[in-house]
């Protein structure tokens, strides 16, 4: 596969939909992410942060072809220059695409924990470079011998972390790997993100931790309601003023060290049927425009989904 020299990662315009059914055999479409784009450069760390809903995990799964069988995807994503579909993410997945998943239950509960690893590799390199990244987590070597049900909540999620480093991708999606770690080791898991990028890499960090993504991350895109309303350099977020969306001042205003403010309002639920922004209802600056069609615009260097945003 060649590289075309700019992104690992480009996601356009992802659009998901539920097959469901309503009453008795009526079948209907749910639409819960809608114009999602986000990509991420060679060497690039870019996380994605918003709330519990906005589409983010759904975004990984995607990425992964993992989604459920009713789901449906359109859209175009395009890995390393080239476009994917269903039978190349396959191919791609576990080797040159990895997830550090959410869930520790992705870990096989009747294997231990060494093996699976190293995927079952018993060769001597394979068992020196899963002993490294044990060691480099803070795990004792004799772990390897331990099954799933035998280590702590922190201790399963630094399996999984090793279990990504083992292989050799070019792009890791961590789908919120910190909840469960210690400060320490969230801290060090971080640093090993951004070393993997910084190798020519890409990073796509999936968190509800903004104040740890900007410690590494290069961009933040930031998703609500089943779309991407800004995406900024880390830098903007110095100051309120220097960012674009109103949804992202609002988290901006939300962090402890900027005042803890709550925003009122909450998240439309995926079912709405929503038209034009989906902030406006709770934004003081919305315009009668803002229930229509909303293009992503480039502004200062970041891009957003907003009318008012100078």
């Amino acid at each position: 596969m060649l590289e075309n020299g700019k992104t690992v990662l480009e996601v356009e315009n992802l659009t998901i939909r539920f097959s469901r059914y309503d009453k008795g055999l009526r079948k209907s479409d749910l639409t819960v992410i809608n114009g999602m784009g986000v990509s991420v450069g060679l060497s690039e760390l870019v996380a994605v942060v918003g709330s519990s809903g906005s589409g983010k995990s759904l975004l990984a799964h995607t990425l992964l072809g993992i989604l459920p069988s009713n789901c449906g995807a359109t859209g175009k994503i395009r890995f390393l220059g080239e476009t994917l579909g269903p039978r190349e993410l396959a191919e791609l997945r576990g080797h040159q695409i990895i997830l550090v998943p959410q869930s520790v239950t992705y870990l096989d509960p009747l294997k231990k924990v060494g093996p699976q690893v190293r995927n079952d590799r018993k060769d001597p390199e394979s068992i020196q470079a899963q002993e490294k990244l044990f060691d480099y987590y803070g795990l004792k070597r004799e772990t390897a011998n331990l099954y799933p049900f035998e280590l702590s909540g922190g201790m399963a999620r630094r399996v999984l972390l090793s279990a990504a480093m083992m292989e050799s991708p070019r792009l890791i999606i961590a789908d919120e790997p910190t909840p469960g770690l210690h400060l320490s080791a969230a801290k060090k898991a971080m640093a090993n993100f951004r070393a993997f990028a910084d190798q020519g890499n890409g990073v796509l960090l999936i968190t509800h931790d903004l104040e740890l993504a900007l410690e590494v991350a290069d961009k933040i895109a930031v998703f609500y309601a089943g779309t991407t309303v800004e995406v900024a350099p880390v830098k903007d977020f110095g100051s309120a003023e220097t960012l674009r969306h109103p949804y992202t001042k609002a988290l901006w205003h939300a962090l402890p060290q900027n005042g803890f403010r709550v925003y009122p309002g909450s998240q439309p639920y995926a079912g709405d049927d929503i038209k034009g922004c989906p902030f406006a209802e709770r934004c003081q600056m919305a315009i009668p425009a803002c229930g229509g069609d909303i293009p992503t615009r480039e502004i200062r260097g970041g891009l957003t989904r907003c009318l008012q945003a100078v």
